[in-house]
């Protein structure tokens, strides 16, 4: 475990169960303090006391998609300077997730070892 990861929070947004238990897991074992959401709109209720340090975000959800979650963070004040890594297994979602204000995207399916690289990188 990296010391600096210890007591970062990452909020992870997926709607599908198994990617959720399993990143919870994988990120909770390298020492962050993990939140999960499976709704886009679940995000934009975040109270400033739970601002994560970083957000994971499929690009494709059901309700808002990705896309429209990270252009609202990226407009409001409290939640702009949070890193955004967008993940997504459609073709064009790379581009795309840069236009809506992410900071990375990483495709799936994805290797564990290079999103937790990605994820360090921005903490």
């Amino acid at each position: 475990m990296d010391i600096q990861s210890k007591g970062k929070k990452i909020l992870v947004v997926d709607d599908e169960p198994d990617i959720l238990e399993f990143l919870q897991i994988v990120l909770q074992e390298e020492g962050y303090t993990v939140m999960i959401a499976d709704k886009g709109e679940q995000v934009e209720k975040l109270h400033d006391s739970s601002l994560p340090d970083l957000i994971l975000i499929d690009v494709l959800l059901s309700g808002k998609d990705g896309w429209e979650i990270v252009k609202y963070l990226k407009r409001r004040d409290k939640t702009k300077h949070i890193p955004v890594i967008m993940l997504s297994a459609h073709p064009s979602a790379e581009q795309t997730s840069g236009e809506a204000g992410a900071e990375d995207f990483v495709a799936k399916p994805f290797d564990i070892d290079f999103l937790l690289k990605k994820i360090e990188q921005y903490l």
